[in-house]
């Protein structure tokens, strides 16, 4: 195990030490989407009864820091040592290629939890946040932030210039987070767009953390358990492969 924590450590160190770039700016830039949707939308928007607008927000941007942080932390990190040729070292190790993944996969949980962590401390100082759930909400926080970790992994793999990496981000990852039912519940669309955003796995991800919060979601949270478990497997299959087959990276 001594190479799989070596690795881990520095995936760890490599995001800790440019911590006000990697943890601190992410929970800047979603706490002024709080500060502009409280304002724009608190009187104007009905939710779940009983629940603020704000407050039903809360969760789901966390939500949202912690996925998008843990694919830029795994997906940076491949590509940079691609292009940088550092990635001969990892490869060249006795290092299984489960072990290199578990590896990354690991790191981007911790850097997604803090940046989650971060985001709801500071919310909790102005809003009284329940937290009905907390089993429930912390279950959906990891499995979510490990599909995004693997899937960050994917696109570092997959991409050969930073430029390719930013349009999986854009075009991908970005529309599917925020088509997600972070700032509505689905049961406020037209019918069509609610099937839709069931195509949306992301949806599952964000209900069933909302879920750990109220005790209330727009779908059942067993059938977002099993979709997200489901993602996560289907994810980390093709992660590994990549990784064994050394597409892109040993040839």
């Amino acid at each position: 195990m001594t190479g799989f924590v070596t690795l881990l450590y520095k995936e760890l160190l490599r995001f800790w030490k440019v911590g006000f770039q990697t943890i601190l700016a992410p929970m800047v830039s979603t706490l002024l989407y709080l500060l502009v949707f409280f304002h724009v939308l608190e009187t104007r928007v009905e939710v779940y009864p009983g629940i603020a607008y704000t407050i039903f927000l809360i969760p789901g941007l966390v939500m949202m820091a912690v996925i998008q942080n843990a694919f830029a932390n795994s997906s940076s990190s491949m590509i940079q040592s691609k292009i940088s040729g550092n990635i001969v070292f990892v490869l060249l190790s006795p290092l299984s290629y489960r072990a290199i993944f578990f590896a990354y996969i690991l790191a981007s949980i911790v850097r997604g939890l803090l940046v989650g962590l971060g985001v709801y401390s500071v919310t909790m100082i102005f809003f009284d946040i329940p937290l009905q759930l907390p089993v429930w909400a912390l279950l959906f926080v990891i499995l979510g932030s490990a599909i995004l970790g693997a899937l960050g992994l994917i696109a570092g793999i997959w991409a050969d210039k930073f430029d390719q990496l930013a349009a999986f981000q854009n075009f991908i990852i970005m529309p599917l987070t925020f088509l997600s039912g972070v700032f509505y519940t689905i049961h406020s669309l037209p019918v069509g767009w609610q099937y839709l955003s069931q195509l949306n796995p992301f949806f599952y991800m964000i209900d069933g953390f909302r879920y750990g919060f109220f005790g209330v979601s727009d779908i059942s949270p067993y059938i977002s358990l099993m979709i997200v478990a489901f993602c996560l497997v289907g994810i980390s299959m093709l992660a590994i492969r990549l990784l064994k087959s050394g597409y892109k990276l040993r040839y």
